[in-house]
């Protein structure tokens, strides 16, 4: 068995923490203390590499759901679930306090909804919002799927009135990871904003989410709002 302990201090992440502190190691260095010692013909340091490597990063490694990591060799259950606990841990410390949070910009919404971008499946999400824009909760309404035959109006605006908002944002993903709008999202888009205007529920914005940060207003690209 390959251990960190048999590495030389000026190469062990553990070392290195202790000397220089976390903000100090690269992300394989990290990766490989969340690894820890198992049976592997590789070292930690070397699995996390060639992890990092392979997946082309530490944003599609978090990406990965847990059974896909069990079945990396040399990952195992015990490892897959330590990682798949930590990079949810990041995901969640990144994340706003969303009682408190208000919308004022597309920026603002993409940091809400920003942990949409490391999901492998589709899914829309709509943010309620009171009037000045603080965040009242975050609703999930289609996941697996966010097509115009699919999608429903009424359920995107039924959250809407049963807490009482008088606005709300929009956000879906592209897994593909390009976040350009399809002429599918300006028409449900076009159709959301034609029923919130009905009902007095404004729609503040609709962003599609991409992967590595990437997001599109279509409201700032004049698509579905008039």
């Amino acid at each position: 068995m390959h251990t960190l302990r048999e590495l030389p201090p000026e190469l062990n992440p553990l070392v290195r923490l202790d000397q220089c502190g976390a903000h100090a190691l690269s992300n394989h260095e990290l990766v490989a203390i969340l690894l820890g010692d198992a049976p592997c013909d590789e070292n930690p340091v070397a699995l996390a590499e060639r992890l990092l490597m392979q997946y082309g990063g530490i944003a599609q490694l978090a990406r990965l759901p847990m059974g896909e990591l069990i079945s990396q060799k040399g990952i195992g259950f015990g490892r897959a679930r330590r990682l798949t606990a930590a990079f949810e841990l990041a995901k969640r410390i990144s994340a706003p306090d969303q009682e408190r949070f208000r919308v004022n910009s597309p920026a603002d919404l993409f940091t809400l909804v920003s942990d949409m971008q490391y999901l492998e499946q589709e899914q829309m999400r709509v943010v309620l919002l009171n009037t000045k824009h603080r965040v009242i909760k975050v609703v999930t309404v289609y996941q697996g799927s966010v097509h115009t035959t699919v999608i429903r109006v009424a359920e995107l605006l039924r959250e809407a009135v049963r807490w009482n908002a008088t606005a709300i944002a929009l956000a879906h993903n592209h897994p593909s990871s390009d976040p350009t709008p399809s002429p599918e999202d300006a028409a449900i888009t076009r159709e959301i904003v034609k029923a919130g205007s009905l009902m007095d529920i404004d729609i503040a914005d609709h962003i599609v989410v991409g992967q590595g940060g990437r997001f599109v207003s279509l409201r700032e690209r004049g698509l579905g709002f008039q």
